[in-house]
């Protein structure tokens, strides 16, 4: 089974400066909508625009895939750890409309339950920031794009230690290392195009049938080692190709492509991880400023595990980077 909860509004909660739009943080701004019971504000106008948080609150998936199970609260951490972020446009509404929980285990459940919470968001032209959860987060995400109805070749572009290449072994079920494979195959059966780049794989962390998995579906990646500095203007390159040729993309962030000592807090560490950086950032905002990202996730944030909730106020540093790069009005 899965279920629907929304959030109350007293979860965001935090530091008060004032009431002027100067001084404002994101708990002061917030709306939490019930959507069993509610409607989404309606984007008034071009000028406006909306970003909508749904956390996606499920450990099934690392479970099944041998990991650190915790990852289930990833979503109420992360939320804590946003409550002070200072507003950046009055002209962006936030709203929070709760979580998707996965109850005994059912994660197919769970994952059809988010697709459709995100089909609604979507339709109400806001952009949805999925909150995990394990990265089984991924596939229910984007079961909430439909791409193929409109006829749009897709795209996703994934910062991950992991290709998430598994296939599902029908003993198991899906699990947070299929997701990219489960939406391959997805597309493969619509006869539509599928482009895929991942940033930050390690190479002992996935076996050879995985990379040659990758290079059979033409996925496009680049290694932990050569996310650096002097090579961002050949990342770049790669990026804009998969820009180009995708009308639509999903932007997921598997928080375990970090080094250890910058999230801690994940369901499996690297201890050699990539940084976020300036390239990093500068990576993310080249994404979002491309205008294609119809949805974003940040999976695998397991509080269990955290240090002084570094991983949490990273996830939450990150939201506000895609937040503050898809702000028409923004200044850099």
């Amino acid at each position: 089974m899965a279920r629907y909860d929304p959030i109350p509004s007293n979860c965001w909660q935090g530091r008060v400066d004032g009431d002027t739009q100067e001084v404002l943080r994101w708990h002061q701004v917030v709306q939490c909508i019930d959507l069993a019971n509610e409607t989404l504000p309606v984007i008034m106008n071009e000028h406006q625009q909306g970003v909508c948080f749904i956390g996606f609150c499920s450990d099934e998936g690392v479970e099944r895939n041998k990991g650190r199970i915790g990852a289930k609260s990833g979503p109420a951490a992360i939320r804590k750890a946003c409550v002070n972020l200072p507003v950046i446009a009055s002209h962006i509404l936030m709203i929070d409309v709760g979580d998707v929980i996965c109850d005994h285990k059912d994660l197919e459940t769970a994952q059809q339950m988010l697709g459709a919470k995100i089909k609604r968001i979507r339709q109400a032209n806001f952009l949805p920031v999925v909150i995990g959860g394990g990265h089984e987060v991924a596939y229910g995400n984007f079961l909430g794009l439909e791409p193929f109805e409109q006829k749009l070749e897709f795209g996703i572009i994934n910062f991950d230690a992991h290709f998430d290449l598994r296939k599902i072994e029908t003993s198991i079920g899906a699990t947070s290392g299929t997701g990219i494979w489960q939406v391959s195959e997805f597309c493969k059966k619509k006869s539509m195009p599928f482009h895929y780049l991942s940033l930050g794989i390690q190479r002992y962390s996935n076996t050879r049938q995985l990379f040659e998995m990758a290079d059979k579906m033409d996925a496009i990646y680049f290694l932990a080692e050569d996310l650096y500095e002097t090579n961002a203007e050949q990342i770049i390159k790669v990026v804009n190709g998969i820009i180009s040729n995708a009308d639509m993309l999903q932007l997921s962030i598997d928080m375990d492509v970090f080094a250890a000592a910058y999230a801690p807090g994940v369901s499996a560490t690297s201890y050699n991880g990539i940084t976020p950086d300036n390239l990093f950032k500068r990576i993310i905002r080249h994404v979002v400023l491309s205008g294609k990202v119809a949805t974003v996730d940040i999976a695998e944030t397991n509080p269990l595990f955290d240090i002084d909730a570094r991983t949490a106020n990273l996830a939450a540093s990150i939201i506000f980077d895609i937040i503050q790069a898809a702000d028409v009005n923004a200044e850099f």
